[in-house]
């Protein structure tokens, strides 16, 4: 299987993903696995044709971090 972008974000958000829901799962016994920080971006602009507004937000925290580095290890794998 050849390794190239495209494979390469599905499985990292897959793997953001899978550590969320597992940080949430495990949130009442280990509170600090759902503890984190968002980060947010929003480009914007006002032209006299075009005007676009977008909002990226992405929640990090320890869970989802574990289930980061768990995707791109198994990438490497593949």
């Amino acid at each position: 299987m050849p390794k190239n972008t495209i494979v390469l974000v599905i499985i990292l958000v897959v793997g953001l993903l899978f550590g969320s829901i597992i940080g949430e799962i495990l949130s009442p016994w280990m509170p600090f696995l759902s503890t984190g920080k968002a980060i947010t971006w929003e480009p914007k602009a006002d032209l006299d044709i075009l005007k676009y507004n977008f909002f990226i937000q992405v929640k990090l925290n320890l869970a989802s971090v574990l289930g980061l580095v768990l995707a791109f290890w198994i990438y490497r794998k593949l």
